[in-house]
């Protein structure tokens, strides 16, 4: 399962928004907590880190983070006492779906790769992935659900006064 905050899952749509027509891409920082109960494993993402898509040759439907900006994420997420738990990207134009590419290019095992449909420059489905396996061999993407966490005071809001109600 990944988590994520409400602000955060909204903030890397927006991300997808305001690249379109091309891809955006990003890095989910957090925790890998091992699941007690169920055994399901999870990915709480409690920041996330935008990036640049340094993709020149076909950025609309493509996506690389640089190696040195990914280290300096990985040295802020150390930083923070974080690890890095998952990447996001955008797919501008189609489902929220991995690609043969995003297969090919993904080897974090472990990590949640988020994807973002974004339709006409609005973001519609968020869909995340869990890379499993044990080396590049027997790789695979799992679909995994996506817990958002709402802030309690965005969900008092939300919520109809209860006031002299038993």
């Amino acid at each position: 399962m990944l988590r994520i905050h409400y602000a955060d899952y909204e903030a890397l749509r927006a991300h997808g928004e305001e690249t379109y027509p091309n891809e955006c891409c990003g890095v989910l920082l957090g925790k890998n907590i091992a699941g007690e109960d169920d055994g399901v494993t999870v990915n709480h993402v409690q920041q996330i880190v935008r990036a640049g898509n340094t993709r020149t040759d076909s950025a609309h439907n493509r996506y690389q983070i640089a190696p040195q900006e990914l280290v300096k994420i990985q040295r802020q997420a150390r930083g923070l006492g974080l690890d890095i738990v998952g990447f996001y990207h955008s797919h501008p134009d189609h489902p929220a779906q991995w690609s043969k590419t995003d297969f090919a290019e993904a080897h974090w095992l472990g990590c949640s790769y988020l994807i973002t449909s974004v339709e006409q420059g609005k973001a519609v489905l968020t869909n995340s992935f869990l890379l499993s396996g044990s080396g590049e061999d027997d790789k695979n993407f799992e679909d995994q659900a996506i817990q958002i966490d709402i802030a309690a005071n965005v969900a008092e809001a939300a919520a109809p006064n209860q006031k002299g109600q038993a």
